[in-house]
């Protein structure tokens, strides 16, 4: 086989090799989303989870319904793919959808929605409407999920414009709140998983309650060598905890006791937050912070299987703005209900 050949029926490659069609032909993009949604489980109804289904079809030509409708025979309703995920009721056609998942997926430092615009002929409002919910569908729910073990990378940076007024601040707009940057906290474990928050500052009760929630007890913490980390001050909550001390010029000691796997994490981040978005509010720092930790924990895999992953993961999540905060599920970005 050549260098760079892939096997004959390779499911990642046909994702692939089905994209540029289904960018450009609605059809082809409905039947994507549909195999792409559907692969593992086959075609069911998201209302009753029904698999006794079928296509709707015109009864003159036989072609497909034009709004691409399936009929349940459980619960006897119609539906689409789009239902059930972020693409329902909206009126973006599927076509961009899948440049969307695409660019998200495939671009190491992020896709800007001015970009998508352009590539689309969305508007702008619509293409960064499109571009939120895609990065909504990335963000990882962590509830009940295993703690990060082994050895555990934890570190904090700071993202946002540059200081402005260098004067004193009194109250609430002393340290890092005058800068205008907002803390975003990481924990990485070792050739694993990460697993970043968006929080309104970085104290030893924030760091001390995100530790305890996400990290094994039996994991090696190793951090850089800031007071808000010292054993005595987050109350020891692992098995093993090792530092090192950037200021005096230490980022590695014998023995692999370093932070640079987090480092690195956050130099994606800032290249994306700098060079890709130019600028980002914080209130919306969370979506884009997950979608860096959704290509980061899919980076050992393939562009292919990684965007069928987006699509899977848009199932059973809707993102409303004007829906009531008390209904709302808890989040797993630190700050926000999204």
């Amino acid at each position: 086989m050549a260098k760079g050949q892939r096997k004959a029926g390779d499911d990642k490659s046909a994702i692939v090799a089905a994209l540029p069609k289904a960018c450009a032909d609605e059809t082809a993009a409905v039947e994507f989303f549909e195999n792409q949604r559907w692969r593992e489980t086959g075609a069911c109804c998201p209302r009753c989870g029904d698999t006794d289904v079928y296509k709707m079809t015109d009864r003159k030509t036989g072609e497909r319904n034009k709004r691409f409708l399936w009929m349940c025979k459980g619960c006897r309703k119609q539906y689409t793919v789009r239902v059930g995920t972020i693409l329902e009721e909206s009126l973006i056609p599927l076509r961009h959808w899948a440049y969307g998942f695409w660019a998200a997926s495939s671009s190491k430092k992020g896709i800007s929605s001015l970009q998508v615009k352009r590539m689309t002929g969305l508007t702008y409002k619509s293409a960064l409407f499109m571009m939120h919910r895609i990065r909504f569908a990335m963000a990882g729910d962590w509830r009940g999920q295993p703690k990060l073990s082994g050895i555990v990378e934890a570190d904090e940076t700071y993202v946002g414009g540059k200081p402005r007024n260098k004067q004193k601040g009194k109250g609430p707009m002393k340290g890092w709140l005058q800068t205008r940057k907002t803390p975003v906290v990481s924990l990485v474990q070792r050739d694993g998983n990460i697993r970043s928050f968006v929080t309104a500052d970085v104290t030893s009760n924030n760091l001390a309650r995100i530790l305890r929630e996400n990290i094994a007890a039996d994991a090696h913490l190793m951090t850089d060598s800031s007071v808000v980390y010292r054993s005595h001050v987050i109350q020891s909550p692992v098995a093993k905890h090792d530092m090192t001390n950037h200021r005096a010029g230490e980022y590695a000691r014998p023995g692999g006791i370093h932070s640079n796997t987090v480092e690195s994490a956050f130099s994606l981040l800032k290249r994306g937050i700098y060079g890709t978005f130019h600028n980002v509010s914080r209130k919306h720092l969370h979506r884009y912070v997950a979608e860096f930790d959704f290509r980061w924990n899919a980076r050992k895999i393939d562009d292919g299987e990684r965007l069928a992953r987006a699509i899977r993961n848009a199932e059973g999540k809707r993102l409303r703005y004007k829906e009531p905060l008390a209904t709302l599920p808890p989040s797993p970005i630190q700050g926000s209900p999204f």
